[in-house]
């Protein structure tokens, strides 16, 4: 079977409009507002998002992590504080998350700086957490080289008979709030002449615009 042509993979988007006189005046207003929208599309994985970062040497990276939590504060996720985001967030707090909702032909980008949360909000978090999950987290010596599998699987062994029925948050564990300066909402449109809105952060509040497609 010959391989598809990637040039003629195409979608048409025609769901829906976005305009400025349509939007909320605050960002995080407007964001709860789509992310409640979508929430009813029953997607897969609603709080997936990308995080972009940039390490100390210049190199950007990316990954899936999961929404735990947003308020006019920033958005919340959690990570091993050792691995290899948070040591680009050591080095370079500024980031990008992306959220990409297909069922409603929407996407959002937010950029901004991460900075840790406060160590009672990741330990109330951890204790939320499945149980496996938790001993996951004391397991895993996340971005480390593993020999195999069975390396790992070892580790979660030894640390379900090193803690019985109470574990606690690891020192090394815990949660990164992105503080955003901008937000950017998109929402597909007919013949990729796309609605574009963005909103900058200034000293007297949010300002909005227009982007061309």
């Amino acid at each position: 079977m010959e391989p598809k042509d990637l040039a003629d993979i195409r979608r048409d988007y025609s769901k829906r409009e976005l305009s400025k006189a349509a939007v909320a005046a605050d960002p995080f207003v407007q964001f709860a507002n789509w992310f409640d929208e979508y929430l009813v599309s029953t997607p897969l994985e609603p709080n997936a998002m990308v995080l972009s970062t940039v390490g100390s040497k210049g190199a950007p990276a990316t990954r899936v992590v999961l929404l735990k939590g947003f308020d006019e504060r920033g958005f919340v996720f959690f990570t091993n504080y050792e691995s290899a985001k948070a040591r680009h967030l050591a080095a370079n707090p500024r980031v990008s998350l992306h959220f990409f909702w297909p069922e409603l032909e929407r996407q959002v980008e937010i950029r901004g700086s991460a900075e840790k949360v406060s160590r009672e909000e990741s330990e109330g978090y951890f204790l939320s957490r499945p149980m496996e999950s938790r001993i996951g987290a004391w397991a895993s010596k996340q971005s480390s080289i593993l020999r195999n599998r069975e390396e790992l699987e070892q580790r979660v062994a030894e640390t379900r008979g090193k803690f019985k029925d109470e574990i606690p948050c690891p020192p090394f564990w815990g949660g990164f709030r992105v503080v955003p300066e901008r937000f950017e909402f998109w929402q597909g449109r007919p013949s990729r002449l796309h609605d574009r809105i963005v909103y900058s952060k200034l000293p007297e509040g949010w300002k909005i615009v227009r982007l061309s497609p």
